[in-house]
């Protein structure tokens, strides 16, 4: 029995919940007399909400599809085969859902294997082979057609990658053999590794042809149609597809050896699928497909058996499912209508986020502040950057007329907020100041205008205690920067009502942000658990540890940046009173570091200089340093951080801060950047023993992030 019907037989029981990819072959005449053609369409349904994946009932299929091709290949009845998707989706890879229940290592072992007994058919017909690549492109989607001999591409695709990587995987189906053999070890290593680690970065249709991986491009409204005139000439020897030859000599190492560097910067020998990846792109220089066929399977059933995996699918499943489903967001049906959006403050952060308001809703916005110059320089700010968007093409003049007609300033509150139905304050971290500003908002603001906060670690319910009306109080904690990271922290205050939620969480999905509600508690979700974490790196280095060893120490995490990088990003004064904010709370847990405070005082930006390109300890911080003489080793320094976090999870699940360990992880990964193949962060501490060994229990079930018992 062949790989292809055992995985057709098997499908059922691992993977239960594929959407099977059919694959329906239609017969044409090709233009200009070239001949009778076989046309392969991948189509799962023409639910767009439902991507075209591979999983083994979906190759099984595309088998059967080609045992029918074969067979008229080989009797000369047709004279090429082409493969193509359904409207706007080509194929979007493995079906991640039935990977993750794989729990047998033959059983993954297959699943590499199946797919290349599969594609490698396409490559072995009697007959020249063509990829149409229509719409969306990735993992196994773009493999497949790296099997075939030529491929075009839509200039309207939106997105064309090989995310292996990203996820914890390798492009295992071909990707990182026939790759760097089509268009050369350093494009490949691009694809493969740096964009995947740049948060997944995707590429375009233009983009996929002038990297040499299409051989043609045509326009999105006549795709198919231009495609199959350029195959019949190609077939007819009108048209000759020219290809560089590939440089197999140095050129090769370095690339491979640019990629390194690129996974040890962004990962830090952490997790294993980069280098998995690099390892056959490097042994791929010989050419021989078979060895790279043979490496990719065997990588891609370890990794697939391993913990980053688990990790990387359950993070995506956060960001691709949870995120859609808030957990404990009240009914929609309850959220008021918002036309109009106040902003109290025109400082950076107002701006951009009557900015983002102003994109989101295009509704009227109005900023308001103590004087003329910095309203002025607010609305200036918001300017300045519709017009960045016109010049990049992104919005037509008509657009950019109608954005910036909406956003005003003015400096009376009830002349800009008298009708507003949504109005956010951005002003001074200090309970008092919000009060005052709240009681000024609240006296001029319509009764069912929604007041929010956007603190980033003082009391919502605090803030709204001497209101008449605390029950439309609402925390919505953005982080900076605003456009760019998409977590939004809704925080219920202890009178905040329904309707108020719920139109903060409508709001919060016009603004196409991730909205995780949290309890109105200190610093809410991941402040508080960044300076737990940073505090206690802080500790060990007042404590005698070097700070090159204390940084270290985490390095191995593969998180975006270092603990004091991060300071230096976030700004060590907000740093300093997020701590001291929290120490207030729980003073047995959260220290103020007196190197810290002396670092605010000094009017520092940072611990670190760039004077020679890379971050160096400042010397006039080095002078300010006090330190003890208790020094320890990096396995130490993150053994120590790792419990204190643990601790502080644990803590956080038990008080009823969000509802369930995933929201602490959707937290950090969309609004702290930490990686997939953490997980966030409870996937790693309890695959690492660090929850038991300091709750004395996991975060989560076994065969959640992890391989089932």
């Amino acid at each position: 029995m062949s790989t292809t019907a055992e995985l057709l037989k098997g499908a059922a029981e691992l993977f239960p919940d594929e959407v099977v990819t059919s694959a329906h072959v239609r017969h044409l005449d090709l233009p200009s007399g070239a001949g009778r053609f076989a046309l392969i369409t991948l189509d799962n349904g023409f639910d767009h909400t439902k991507p075209t994946t591979f999983g083994p009932a979906s190759l099984a299929n595309l088998g059967l599809a080609i045992d029918q091709v074969e067979k008229e290949a080989a009797a000369g009845e047709i004279v090429g085969v082409g493969i193509t998707g359904k409207p706007f989706v080509f194929a979007v890879g493995a079906d991640l859902k039935g990977v993750e229940l794989l729990k047998d290592y033959d059983h993954a072992l297959a699943i590499g294997k199946g797919g290349h007994e599969v594609f490698k058919r396409l490559a072995g017909l009697a007959v020249p082979t063509f990829t149409y690549y229509n719409g969306a492109a990735m993992g196994g989607g773009v493999e497949v057609g790296l099997h075939c001999t030529y491929r075009t591409v839509s200039k309207a695709l939106p997105a064309f990658s090989l995310p292996e990587v990203f996820l914890g995987l390798v492009p295992g189906w071909g990707g990182c053999t026939l790759l760097p053999n089509l268009i050369g070890a350093d494009k490949a290593v691009s694809v493969i590794v740096e964009n995947s680690l740049n948060q997944n970065k995707q590429l375009k249709g233009q983009q996929v042809f002038e990297l040499g991986i299409a051989d043609a491009l045509f326009e999105g409204a006549d795709f198919l149609e231009q495609s199959l005139i350029w195959t019949a000439s190609v077939l007819k020897g009108d048209v000759t597809v020219e290809r560089p030859v590939v440089d197999r000599g140095e050129a090769w190492d370095q690339a491979v050896a640019r990629g390194r560097f690129v996974a040890d910067s962004k990962v830090h020998g952490a997790a294993p699928a980069a280098y998995r990846a690099l390892d056959i792109i490097a042994a791929a220089k010989n050419g021989d497909l078979e060895q790279g066929y043979a490496a990719e399977d065997t990588a891609l059933a370890d990794l697939i058996m391993g913990g980053e995996l688990r990790a990387g699918i359950y993070a995506f499943n956060l960001v691709q499912k949870r995120a859609k489903r808030p957990a404990g967001a009240p009914d929609k049906s309850l959220a008021r209508p918002v036309t109009k959006v106040g902003v109290v403050g025109a400082g950076l952060m107002a701006s951009q986020l009557a900015l983002l308001f102003l994109r989101r809703l295009e509704v009227p916005v109005v900023l308001t502040d103590i004087d003329q110059e910095r309203v002025d320089k607010g609305v200036g700010y918001v300017h300045a950057e519709i017009e960045k968007l016109l010049g990049k093409g992104r919005i037509n003049q008509d657009k950019a007329n109608r954005l910036k007609a909406l956003v005003t300033g003015v400096l009376d509150k009830a002349e800009g907020f008298a009708d507003a139905d949504f109005v956010i304050e951005a002003v001074f971290e200090e309970i008092g100041v919000k009060q005052q500003v709240f009681a000024e908002v609240e006296a001029v603001a319509p009764a069912h205008a929604i007041l929010a906060t956007n603190t980033s670690s003082l009391s919502v319910s605090e803030m709204a205690s001497k209101l008449k009306h605390p029950e439309r109080v609402v925390g919505f904690h953005f982080f900076n920067p605003v456009a760019v990271l998409p977590l939004l922290e809704i925080v219920r205050g202890e009178q905040t009502d329904d309707a108020s939620l719920a139109t903060a969480f409508a709001v919060a999905k016009k603004l196409k942000k991730t909205a995780v509600l949290t309890k109105d508690a200190p610093a809410f979700v991941v402040n508080r658990i960044l300076t737990r974490f940073m505090g206690e790196v802080q500790n060990v280095i007042d404590e005698g540890t070097p700070i090159e060893v204390a940084e270290k120490g985490v390095e191995p995490l593969g998180l975006p940046m270092s603990p004091l990088v991060l300071l230096e990003l976030v700004g060590p004064a907000i740093g300093l009173h997020v701590s001291e904010t929290l120490h207030r709370a729980f003073p047995d847990r959260f220290t103020v570091s007196s190197n810290l405070k002396a670092v605010v005082e000094a009017g520092k930006r940072g611990f670190y200089v760039y004077d020679s390109g890379k971050p160096e300890l400042d010397p006039e911080v080095a002078a300010l340093l006090v330190q003890g003489d208790t020094v320890l080793t990096e396995e130490q320094v993150r053994a120590r951080v790792l419990d204190a976090v643990a601790q502080e999870i644990g803590l956080m699940l038990d008080e009823g801060v969000v509802a369930e360990a995933q929201d602490i992880d959707l937290c950090l990964i969309t609004g702290a950047g930490w990686p997939f193949h953490l997980g966030g962060i409870t996937p790693y501490l309890d695959r690492e023993g660090v929850s038991e060994r300091v709750n004395g229990k996991r975060f989560l079930a076994p065969g959640v992030a992890s391989v089932p018992a």
